[in-house]
């Protein structure tokens, strides 16, 4: 199932982005993203694995992001 809900993306300072092209990476990025980890949850479940374990591990790898570039606004 795709990601349904519309997002409105914000830039640091809270201004929209409202490049139409930028807008599109990002919702097909979200695609990707939600169809990798749809796939890595259930080969986990598969294998026996706790399902909401298996969600605190997505929950902290999501949380321990890095960017490699500087902040903006």
């Amino acid at each position: 199932m795709p990601h349904r809900k519309k997002i409105i993306w914000r830039s640091p300072t809270g201004d929209v982005i409202a490049c139409v092209e930028k807008n599109k990476v990002l919702q097909e990025n979200l695609v990707e993203i939600r169809q990798v980890c749809q796939d890595a949850f259930e080969d986990a479940v598969l294998m026996g694995c706790d399902e909401q374990q298996i969600r605190a591990v997505f929950i902290e790898l999501m949380n321990n992001l890095e960017s490699a570039y500087p902040p903006q606004g």
